[in-house]
């Protein structure tokens, strides 16, 4: 996303109104998820001063009766959820990244969630479906959940082997594997990884003896692969639609899909790109 992101976090990029990093938090909290710990760096300051209480702001806002907008930037983060940052000081894998959590979450289960794919608001039910779910049905059974979609282009992403087995959305099957961008001819299925885990308690000791691998990262997936072999790992597919917002033309897409059923400006964009593209009503 350069240059946009040589001085501002990808994550802080906005989807209309709100940062990127805004629309997985309330994901989490739909989902039922009330203590977050964001993995950031020190060059991302900024998302910690997203989450925090502005005091000067929101006094501000009240002097001017801005109670729209002073409601919206409380609703942030609601008294009832806990946003903790750590460091990852160096960049060595999203397996280190979940690793540096550790500490605050202790051995137990966590979710994992990526905040380049955002989950269309629009096309499911947050608080029911996919991430909410996943949680449902971990709590149900005690197997891990990853989360995954149809993709055309399997070589760019990490792909699941479910013995050939398909799935419907909101489906969970076990799984045996995932293969990283896979040949096309060889790929054991076209279902990917979204960026949405439940892992159990069991991920931390296996992701602290997960050699690095290439670039010297510590990989997830082959902490996972090491989980499928000690207990069950199931995928769950997908409901609704994702935004790979990680790269420019899926950014400008979710961009405009979003702008076109914003609450506010919704109708009046989308009447304006009609026009702009001449489109007839």
């Amino acid at each position: 996303m350069l240059p946009a992101t040589k001085a501002i976090p990808k994550e802080m990029l906005p989807l209309v109104d709100k940062p990127l990093i805004q629309y997985v938090v309330n994901e989490c909290i739909a989902a039922g998820i009330t203590e977050i710990v964001l993995v950031t760096h020190s060059s991302k300051n900024s998302i910690e001063n997203h989450f925090d209480t502005s005091f000067e702001l929101e006094a501000m806002l009240e002097k001017r009766v801005k109670r729209q907008l002073l409601e919206e930037v409380q609703s942030i983060c609601p008294p009832h959820v806990t946003i903790m940052q750590v460091r990852q000081g160096l960049a060595k894998g999203l397996g280190h990244a979940v690793l540096c959590a550790h500490p605050v979450v202790g051995n137990e289960p966590v979710a994992v969630i990526l905040p380049d794919v955002i989950l269309d608001e629009y096309e499911s039910d947050l608080s029911q479906d996919n991430l909410a779910e996943m949680i449902r049905r971990f709590d149900e059974t005690g197997n891990s959940q990853i989360m995954v979609e149809p993709v055309e282009d399997v070589t760019a992403y990490g792909v699941v082997d479910c013995k050939g087995v398909e799935l419907a959305p909101g489906e969970s099957v076990p799984m045996v594997g995932v293969v990283e961008k896979p040949k096309a001819d060889v790929a054991p299925s076209n279902l990917a990884i979204v960026g949405r885990y439940v892992l159990s308690a069991d991920i931390w000791a296996l992701l602290a003896k997960t050699p690095p691998g290439a670039g010297d990262e510590i990989q997830l997936t082959d902490a996972i692969d090491m989980l499928i072999e000690k207990e069950t790992v199931e995928a769950y597919h997908m409901k609704g639609k994702s935004h790979d917002c990680g790269n420019k033309l899926g950014y400008m897409q979710a961009f405009v899909e979003y702008g076109i059923r914003h609450n506010s400006l919704g109708a009046e964009f989308k009447a304006w790109l009609e026009e702009e593209m001449g489109i007839k009503k």
